[in-house]
């Protein structure tokens, strides 16, 4: 891995804390001057006193990678899940949208919300945030993306894969070893996950999941990147002007895909634990929505087409400082060496049974 270029080659170089709150000001609100960068690494989100007492997030959106029709896809369905009472924090419209524009960056603006960390070990909290997936999967599953891409095999697997490659991103002492592991997990996915989904399907299908007829998973519009770190609580004891439980504070990677992709991320810890968990949040879920039990079978492979494009979107982020600075044994030998092993320990856990529940 080279080393990062001179900062003007840094896709943020010109957003200068002036920048930010002119940006504001453009839109008819006033900053008092205080101003905090929270984390984020693909965008910059910054919460932002003003004037009148109130707080705001803004986020200035990567250049080139969304386009303006495909954020706002984005907002208007962040606008469908809170007009069906989702909990969850969407962009504001002003000045007659909620996509602005400043000094060629794309930004919008949210009201602040706090909120901590979900416990994930306590069984209640995970059927809360079933009950809540399930309230975004049933206006998900209502509409399909025009705009925004579909989670697939390609995009995340191919694509990625083929771009490290070709732009020497793995180094030679462990190109072979990750070229093989890396073909080996996608002809695994290929042959044993695709049947059951259709990875270039955008159609909807309402009808009630029949795992017995077979044929391919229904796709639908999910938050697409469902850590721990994208969901945040709200305590019982909270003031009553915030409503207790879960909410979203960011649909940045919003996509077509099939529901487990937004279940799986939130379980950790051996098999039995992983088990227990998504027990928890199937319980909660199916309460207002029907899982369908085949996409079990599908955990392990999402998991593996993280591995390879979490690589690939590290190397394609080099050029920002803040990359290096965060993810500083990125691209090292020993990096991809234990890429090697992780791809190899999921080719394994692909080829065993499906997690019960």
């Amino acid at each position: 891995m080279s080393e990062p270029p001179d900062r003007a080659d840094h896709p943020y170089q010109d957003l200068t804390p002036d920048v930010v709150q002119d940006a504001l000001a453009s839109v008819g609100l006033w900053g008092d001057g205080r101003q905090l960068a929270l984390s984020s690494y693909e965008n910059r989100v910054y919460q932002l006193h003003l004037e009148d007492s109130s707080v705001v997030v803004a986020k200035f959106y990567r250049p080139g990678r969304w386009s303006d029709a495909q954020i706002l896809e984005e907002h208007a369905f962040a606008a469908e899940l809170m007009a069906a009472e989702v909990p969850l924090v969407g962009p504001l419209e002003l000045q007659g949208s909620t996509l602005n524009h400043f000094a060629d960056f794309a930004f919008s603006v949210s009201p602040s919300r706090g909120g901590r960390a979900p416990e994930l070990d306590d069984d209640e909290v995970l059927a809360w945030i079933g009950r809540f997936l399930a309230r975004l999967h049933n206006v998900g599953a209502s509409a399909a993306f025009s705009r925004r891409p579909t989670l697939d095999l390609a995009s995340f697997g191919h694509t990625p894969r083929e771009w490290l490659l070709s732009h020497d991103q793995v180094p030679l002492d462990a190109q072979s070893a990750w070229q093989k592991a890396s073909q080996d997990a996608l002809d695994l996915i290929a042959a044993s996950a695709l049947p059951i989904w259709a990875t270039g399907q955008k159609s909807i299908n309402n009808s009630k999941p029949d795992e017995a007829t077979g044929g391919a998973v229904q796709l639908l519009r999910l938050h697409g990147d469902c850590h721990p770190g994208n969901i945040l609580w709200t305590p019982l004891d909270a003031p009553a002007s915030a409503l207790p439980g879960p909410h979203f504070v960011d649909l940045d990677d919003c996509r077509m895909g099939p529901a487990v992709q937004d279940l799986w991320m939130l379980q950790s810890g051996d098999r039995s634990q992983r088990s227990r968990q998504l027990g928890c949040l199937i319980d909660g879920y199916e309460q207002l929505r029907e899982f369908d039990r085949r996409e079990l079978a599908l955990i392990e492979p999402l998991r593996t087409l993280r591995l390879i494009h979490y690589s690939a979107w590290l190397a394609q982020r080099w050029s920002d400082p803040i990359f290096a600075i965060n993810f500083p044994w990125f691209g090292s030998s020993d990096y991809w060496h234990g890429q090697v092993q992780l791809l190899q320990e999921q080719i394994e856990a692909m080829q065993e049974p499906p997690l019960v529940v």
